[in-house]
């Protein structure tokens, strides 16, 4: 088979099953394993492909810059907003990420629902400073421009000097065996920073993150209480994680 056969192979692969394990496909082709390592290498540093241990994962269209970000699925981001908004009792205190689909749920909550909000997202607070029965607080640090929050030593540790009921995750990728995933370290660590001081995280994931993975892990499922996603519920990765114990909260 030819390298170019191997590619669209390998793409088709990834596309009908979400993953390749090389192991797998080498004793399928009858090449060797390094062969199948060298392809997925090439295909990651075009962006096509995440690679893994022993293989690969689809990349997550969630990586782009702010901007671009703001024009995937957007309804699908505001379905998942809506859910998530609905999680927010009043009187309660909530920690809520930054990114595209968290600036959704800022703008999904009532004007006038009565909560504290605290973010270390700038574009968050300024989405909320006409809901007059809402407490802002605003984590500081160095702000990483692709995702509009603060990050870094700082940030983390004014994280770590809150608390709040309800904690609303945005992440990257959604895998029932890479995790929850982002593509920065720094940010990884703000979010895992953030969960820890909230009696309940729930992540925020619209359907293209799911199946997908990212750089760097975030969280592990045990350290969540739930995922709220617009993806088809019949999503063979839903179904993995509705086997693991996951709650998966629906937004259609």
């Amino acid at each position: 088979m030819l390298a170019a056969e191997r590619r669209d192979h390998l793409l088709g692969l990834l596309a009908r099953e979400g993953k390749i394990v090389a192991k797998e496909v080498a004793a399928e082709l009858g090449i060797s394993e390094d062969s199948v390592r060298r392809d997925l290498r090439d295909l990651a540093a075009e962006g096509l492909c995440h690679r893994v241990y022993g293989g690969a994962l689809p990349v997550s269209p969630a990586v782009a810059d702010y901007a671009a970000r703001a024009g995937v699925t957007p309804e699908g981001k505001r379905k998942v907003a809506a859910v998530a908004a609905g999680l927010v009792r009043p009187g309660s205190a909530l920690i809520l990420d930054g990114g595209t689909t968290a600036l959704a749920v800022a703008r999904a909550l009532p004007p006038e629902l009565d909560c504290t909000v605290i973010t270390h997202s700038p574009t968050i607070v300024a989405a909320l400073l006409d809901h007059p029965r809402a407490g802002l607080y605003l984590l500081g640090g160095r702000i990483f421009k692709h995702s509009a929050v603060a990050c870094g030593a700082a940030a983390v540790e004014a994280a770590q000097n809150v608390s709040a009921d309800l904690c609303l995750l945005g992440v990257t990728g959604v895998h029932p065996d890479a995790g929850l995933t982002t593509g920065d370290a720094e940010e990884a660590a703000m979010k895992r920073a953030l969960a820890a001081r909230a009696a309940e995280t729930y992540v925020l994931a619209s359907s293209e993150k799911v199946g997908a993975a990212s750089r760097f892990r975030v969280l592990p499922w045990a350290d969540v209480a739930g995922l709220i996603t617009d993806a088809d519920p019949r999503h063979e990765v839903l179904g993995q994680l509705a086997a693991r114990g996951v709650e998966v909260l629906a937004a259609g």
